[in-house]
């Protein structure tokens, strides 16, 4: 395999977010009239900077395409519309990147034009974690379009719409939500997609798509990160006990897993729900997730240099991403008999992954306000 620095770019401040613009929908002319680095191919990066700025960023050239202006006091998260909910203006079909402050502002903005569309203010907490609701199907087959947007900001959580109107408030959290993960409907079971809001004592679960209240999952802790398969059936909680906390909530079953070197932030999924990958020390330990679960095997452990700061699966293959303190960055096949794929040495840690969501191309954020996008062949 290839794996090449493909373009490298500069922030104000450290990378606290990035993602990719979502592939454009079945069907859709990738090359409709525009400039070359302005086609539909799904390709705009958007890197949130902690100082408050986010920028768009062209994948081909890593041109700038907008800088946004973001949140004056800082940013803390971002996220973009999935596909399959772009609404159309003019004869296109608009990107709609959300992105979280400190001024406790949720921001929509228009990918393309580089303009905000609407603004949703809701309170003087900071808005600090971002998901949309997955696409919903109908019973005939067909979608349902409306886009909704989960928003996290200190107890409370907010279901928006994407002109900035107010769609749901939830009852508040008994703590600062401090994490929030969000399952698609299952294809395991007629489950619906439920969305998942941690806090220091446990989770708690709501249907996505009604906001009826299912469960708690208690847990007697501060919970760090939160992650869901992509199968929906496992929930993860990285937590500050230096462990790792599983549920499948539809079978009533719960796993612990101990002893890490560290609390944990760092969780990924592989795209086929079976295989885990979590920090909380050196070594990234990837667990077998299929059947039972983990409790009781032996993970693979993926060896580093230094305390793990970033995991991140691709997204339909089977490589990882890891990288540590020491300012290492890795790439895997975790199942291969030498696992290590590609080693590369950086002037900063890297803090946050983003695959594209082809798995082309890697973007690496690090705390030295660096961002390094790496293409694989």
């Amino acid at each position: 395999m290839n794996f090449t620095k493909h373009w490298a770019a500069t922030l104000d401040d450290y990378a606290i977010d990035l993602a990719w613009s979502p592939l454009p929908d079945d069907g859709e002319d990738k090359h409709r009239a525009g400039s070359s680095q302005q086609r539909r191919d799904g390709t705009l990066l958007a890197v949130a900077s902690a100082a408050g700025g986010i920028t768009l960023y062209d994948a081909a050239t890593g041109a700038v395409q907008h800088a946004l202006a973001g949140h004056a006091n800082g940013a803390n998260c971002l996220a973009w519309m999935p596909a399959h909910l772009r609404t159309e203006d003019g004869g296109r079909k608009t990107d709609i990147l959300a992105t979280g402050g400190q001024d406790g502002c949720v921001r929509f903005w228009d990918a393309a034009a580089g303009q905000q569309t609407a603004e949703a203010k809701l309170g003087s907490a900071w808005v600090e974690h971002l998901a949309w609701r997955p696409v919903q199907r109908t019973e005939d087959g067909g979608l349902k379009a409306e886009a909704l947007l989960f928003a996290a900001a200190g107890k409370k959580l907010f279901v928006l719409r994407s002109d900035g109107t107010l769609a749901h408030t939830f009852p508040d959290a008994p703590k600062t939500i401090s994490a929030l993960a969000i399952s698609p409907p299952s294809v395991l079971r007629p489950l619906p997609s439920v969305i998942a809001a941690a806090y220091f004592g446990g989770v708690c679960l709501w249907d996505a798509t009604t906001f009826a209240a299912q469960k708690e999952l208690p847990y007697g802790n501060a919970i760090l990160a939160l992650t869901s398969s992509p199968d929906g059936r496992w929930l993860v909680a990285g937590c500050h006990d230096n462990s790792v906390h599983l549920w499948v909530p539809a079978e009533d079953l719960e796993l612990h897993m101990s002893g890490y070197e560290t609390r944990l932030k760092e969780l990924s999924f592989s795209h086929d729900s079976k295989w885990l990958a979590t920090g909380g020390g050196k070594d990234v330990c990837v667990w077998d997730c299929a059947g039972a679960g983990p409790e009781g095997r032996e993970p693979l452990q993926l060896p580093q240099t230094a305390r793990t700061t970033a995991v991140a699966f691709q997204n339909q293959h089977s490589l990882l991403a890891t990288g540590d303190a020491g300012g290492t960055f890795t790439l895997w096949a975790p199942t291969r008999k030498n696992p290590m794929v590609a080693e590369v040495k950086m002037p900063s840690v890297a803090t946050k992954f983003a695959w594209k969501p082809d798995d082309s191309l890697l973007a690496v954020g690090t705390e030295k306000g660096v961002v390094y996008v790496f293409k694989t062949a």
